[in-house]
């Protein structure tokens, strides 16, 4: 029996799982790890911490599946990193991870020497401070050591696999947490990273994420249970190979976010910017995706019903809270009876980039209970999806059916709101982990076991259920989601 490996580097933990052909997970294992917070606006990991994890969990699958069957390895992994690697090939430092906001005095000087329009034009997305290209900039100003002692700044992925390879790559799909990447060329502007201030040197070339960039080196092997010389691809963002795991490659097709954090991701054959959302090359290497990342998603559920869920015991113990909070859900009508809630619940991202926000809700009264409490929390994150998407058309996206990765999935009432909210079908794959699979098949195409990604979909992602638009709820849905837009509009100064 043959397998492809998928390796995902995700924000606490790494996953290891090998698939068959027609994409059954034949075994897996889920190593964790920590994220420190040093100080405020702080967020990194070690990645030396990744590649023991990765050791771990990957030694574990090949034990189960045989390391020998293994045809091909792919790596995805968490954007926006900034590994300071040594010659030797170690970190030379704890990195900054997606969400550290240390460099932000370095992104403001960015944008007023080179101009935020002019950046936005090369690199097709808004300058954040927790993209790569500030953090290089925050290192070489207080680490100035470290900085001179770097011989490749690398990537989640690409840092995995230079240690299971021994080759320092990076990947096309990564390249958007760079201001001088040429978003619309797909490659990096030395011009842009010269006037910015970056050394272009320490970065490795571009690479489409399917090439076979190496080989399992004997040191590898001997850590990871490997066989020496098994080819390695070089990997991508993890969010781009999640939508590849639920089939999306083609112009038009969408990945909702379902997972703990919701958004979208929409696959077009155009470099269409928007600056309200972030836009990245495909894994596929041929199109593109417009993406929006919101806070609100299952990690609002999941804190409803730790907070809630106490409340809705009963004596079917067996059946989850989740099961028991979407079957009240379902009991309310749609609207909630009038009552809103804006999932802000750690800031939000786009498309209103409001890091100040927080989570309301709108319209309690003695007559509201936990059903419409419940279901105007998943209609929140549903109107939040929508307000992506309408973005996005904003940028000449056409969203058409949107395919859900993540636990939110298995909900069939939320899946069913959200098709209503957005008034597209929802084709929902069989449970899984996106990112590993699409990882996989990364590995595939490189070897040759797929001659394109459309090969690659057809034998693997399989669709459970389709769900669509209930056109007598476009009215209420309608009406909610102009409620939920004017309440952010009315209470954004108070936060």
């Amino acid at each position: 029996m043959m397998y492809l490996l998928g390796i995902d580097i995700g924000t606490s933990a790494c996953k290891a799982a090998a698939f068959t052909r027609d994409g059954t997970e034949a075994a897996s294992a889920v190593e964790p790890y920590s994220v420190a917070y040093p100080a405020e606006g702080y967020a990194e990991q070690d990645a030396r911490e990744w590649y023991a994890a990765v050791c771990r969990a990957v030694r574990a699958v090949a034990e189960k599946v045989g390391a020998g069957n293994i045809a091909g390895v792919g790596v995805d992994g968490q954007s926006w990193s900034c590994i300071l690697c040594g010659a030797d090939g170690e970190p030379l430092a704890p990195t900054p991870i997606w969400f550290d906001r240390r460099a932000a005095a370095q992104c403001e000087r960015i944008k007023q020497a080179v101009g935020e329009d002019i950046l936005f034009s090369v690199c097709g997305n808004p300058a954040q401070p927790s993209y790569t290209t500030p953090k290089e900039l925050w290192f070489r100003e207080n680490a100035p050591d470290l900085y001179k002692r770097t011989y490749k700044i690398l990537q989640s992925n690409s840092f995995i696999v230079m240690k299971l390879t021994g080759e320092y790559t990076s990947d096309v799909s990564q390249g958007y947490g760079c201001f001088f990447f040429d978003m619309a060329k797909k490659r990096f502007d030395a011009d842009i990273a010269r006037e910015i201030g970056c050394d272009l040197s320490l970065y490795p070339d571009l690479r489409d994420s399917f090439e076979v960039v190496g080989r399992v080196t004997h040191a590898a092997a001997r850590e990871t249970g490997l066989v020496a010389g098994t080819p390695v691809v070089a990997g991508g963002l993890d969010a781009a190979c999640g939508t590849l795991g639920v089939g999306v490659y083609r112009d038009g097709q969408t990945q909702e976010q379902s997972g703990t954090s919701g958004g979208m991701s929409i696959c077009t054959e155009k470099c269409a910017p928007h600056k309200k959302l972030i836009l990245g090359v495909h894994v596929t290497g041929g199109s593109y995706l417009l993406q929006g990342g919101t806070t609100g998603g299952g990690g609002s559920m999941k804190w409803f019903a730790e907070q809630f869920g106490a409340s809705f015991a009963g004596d079917d113990g067996d059946r989850s809270v989740f099961s028991k909070i979407d079957d009240e859900a379902a009991t309310a009508a749609p609207g909630s009876d009038g009552v809103v809630f804006l999932p802000y619940m750690a800031g939000e991202r786009s498309p209103i980039w409001d890091a100040r926000a927080k989570a309301v809700w709108f319209g309690l009264s003695y007559s509201v209970g936990r059903a419409q409490m419940a279901r105007a929390l998943m209609e929140g994150v549903a109107y939040s999806l929508r307000h992506n998407l309408d973005t996005a058309r904003e940028a000449g996206a056409s969203p058409d059916v949107l395919y859900p990765a993540g636990g939110g999935a298995n909900s069939r009432v939320w899946t069913q709101i959200k098709a209503d909210v957005t008034g597209l079908p929802f084709a929902v794959p069989n449970p899984g982990s996106a990112a590993t699979l699409g990882a996989a098949m990364l590995a595939g195409v490189g070897v040759g076991v797929w001659n394109s990604f459309g090969d690659a979909v057809r034998d693997t992602v399989r669709i459970s259920r389709t769900q669509n638009p209930d056109p007598s709820a476009r009215d209420a849905y309608d009406r909610g989601y102009g409620k939920y837009l004017a309440l952010y509009e009315s209470v954004k100064n108070l936060y």
